[in-house]
């Protein structure tokens, strides 16, 4: 499969390029980089493409088949509403969309239309049409144009399913799509919001840009609208809300979740991690193109701004980086005393790199350092950590044991009264005043456990931006070694994020929860994979 796989990619990538186009590029990263660095170089060029760019839909696409086919029967009990707001559509992608409604395995929907007074007057003869041809079909004709959230609204009032699912006028359901989100609702019959993973298709039928998502990921989802398509809402929560919110057109969908979402329990929301969904990528769409609809930005803004109204814990919201991302700043409540612990053995260059970093460009001044010392036997470092020693917020403890990164934090730790604790790696270096000041006031949270920071190499490449549990046998760091100026994947290097793990390179906790959870474990993990543990 992977062979077949690799093979279509090298297929795709020369039709779109063409083959002097890509030879002229070989050559060029020849002379510059020599042998080595220019297969490390298209290698790397390769899965980039494969995963971002290229239509590579034979993997996934095999896999949602796989899951498919593994579903047990299903009894057909619940009824899904699908609501659909027309305006001016193009009537042949509008009977793609309904076609693949009516072509799904899972039989027990309804869809429900409403023209929101299209301008275009064949809209109206072929909606006609469609409930001519199928009683499972509602349609209404709004009077006057409202826009989208009044068209969904419109779309609701005629919803008789007891799960309601949003859907544009042009975009495609897969053929099992109703069929696994019952399947899902059977597992967890609470299930208040479910969503899926979607890719894009464009006017060629081609399939690219799948978006893998994870479970219910909180941060991330005040970062940016992640959940998107496909949306399934319990319609109760739906009309206990109030349905859509007008003035809120461009981001309608993610003031919807963000409501639904405030009035539901974390563990009702459900990912099921197939492509089920497929975006339509025309000009002028946001698929195609973030930034198409500015004002879908600001909208987004709204919503979150909204959804924190009477917060005490946020300050403000505003744009990120990439469109239709935002950052939340949450404030720190009191004063709580952090207590930042340094591991060192000799290298004096190195920590004195590190204590001065912290001393200049820390803003949080509630702060104290204790670096634990691993017997070292240089003079220069006995000097120096004497010399910083008599600093009033410096304390120095000898650790005189065999190395063992877990138990020389927890000897450190256990001889802390802090509120919370930050493990820092001594070679590491802070570059932004507010690193503390950000993630305390995380870490105040009571959903959050441990808090971890974006750290570079000095050649301004990716270290660590989170672990994911699996990479390479075990764990590993997302986005290794991308340059510092990438947004990601899906942007995910530019906004904030729940992930498995932290690097214990720079990782705060609250130190009731250090102790709680029994420290890092220094019996089985002395050197590495402690923090993944932890």
């Amino acid at each position: 499969m992977r062979f077949f796989v690799k093979l279509k990619a090298v297929v795709i990538i020369l039709e779109r390029y063409g083959l002097s186009k890509i030879v002229s590029k070989i050559v060029a990263l020849f002379r510059e980089l020599g042998l080595k660095g220019m297969l490390s170089k298209l290698r790397h060029a390769f899965v980039k493409l494969v995963i971002k760019d290229v239509t590579i839909d034979a993997l996934y696409n095999a896999r949602t088949e796989k899951y498919i086919s593994s579903l047990p029967g299903i009894k057909e009990d619940i009824c899904f509403s699908i609501i659909m707001p027309i305006y001016n559509a193009d009537l042949s992608l509008l009977q793609e969309a309904i076609d693949s409604i009516q072509e799904q395995s899972y039989s027990n929907w309804q869809i429900c239309l409403a023209d929101d007074k299209s301008s275009d007057e064949k809209i109206k003869p072929y909606l006609e049409s469609l409930t001519d041809s199928s009683t499972r079909i509602d349609l209404v004709f709004r009077d006057r144009n409202g826009h989208i959230s009044a068209a969904s609204n419109s779309c609701l009032e005629l919803a008789k399913g007891e799960y309601i699912v949003l859907m544009d006028q042009d975009d495609l359901l897969h053929k099992d799509a109703l069929l696994a989100a019952a399947h899902h609702i059977r597992l967890k019959p609470s299930a208040s919001l479910l969503y899926s993973d979607e890719d894009k298709i464009d006017n060629k039928q081609r399939f690219f840009q799948p978006h893998f998502k994870t479970s219910f990921n909180p941060d991330l989802f005040f970062s940016q609208n992640y959940i998107s398509h496909i949306g399934i809402y319990r319609r109760e929560l739906i009309e206990q809300i109030g349905g859509f919110r007008e003035g809120y057109e461009g981001a309608q969908d993610f003031d919807l979740a963000l409501r639904v979402i405030k009035c539901a329990r974390w563990e009702d929301i459900i990912h099921i991690p197939y492509v089920l969904y497929h975006w339509r990528a025309l000009p002028g769409s946001t698929a195609l193109l973030a930034g198409e609809k500015k004002y879908s930005v600001e909208a987004g803004r709204k919503a979150l701004l909204s959804y924190f109204e009477n917060d005490v814990r946020v300050d403000h919201v505003e744009n990120s980086l990439l469109p239709n991302t935002y950052k939340v700043n949450w404030n720190i409540s009191g004063n709580p005393l952090v207590d930042i612990i340094i591991p060192t053995r000799d290298n004096k260059i190195l920590l004195k790199q590190c204590i001065d970093s912290v001393i200049l460009k820390t803003r949080y001044d509630n702060y104290q350092i204790t670096i634990v010392d691993n017997a070292s036997e240089k003079l220069e470092t006995k000097t120096y950590l004497d010399e910083i020693s008599k600093l009033k917020n410096i304390r120095i403890l000898l650790y005189e044991e065999p190395f063992n990164f877990s138990a020389i934090n927890n000897f450190a730790v256990n001889q802390s009264d802090a509120d919370f604790v930050l493990l820092l790696n001594n070679d590491t270096q802070v570059i932004t005043e507010n690193w503390l000041d950000e993630m305390l006031a995380l870490g105040q949270r009571d959903f959050c456990g441990c808090v971890g920071a974006k750290l570079l190499f000095g050649d301004n490449t990716l270290q660590h931006a989170g672990v994911i549990l699996g990479l390479l046998g075990v764990a590993n760091h997302s986005h290794l070694g991308f340059k510092d100026s990438d947004p990601g994947y899906f942007g995910r290097l530019t906004i904030r994020q729940n992930v498995s793990a932290v690097t214990g390179a720079c990782l705060l906790v609250k130190r009731s929860i250090y102790n709680e959870v029994g420290g890092l474990d220094d019996t089985n993990l002395a050197v590495a994979f402690n923090d993944i543990d932890f």
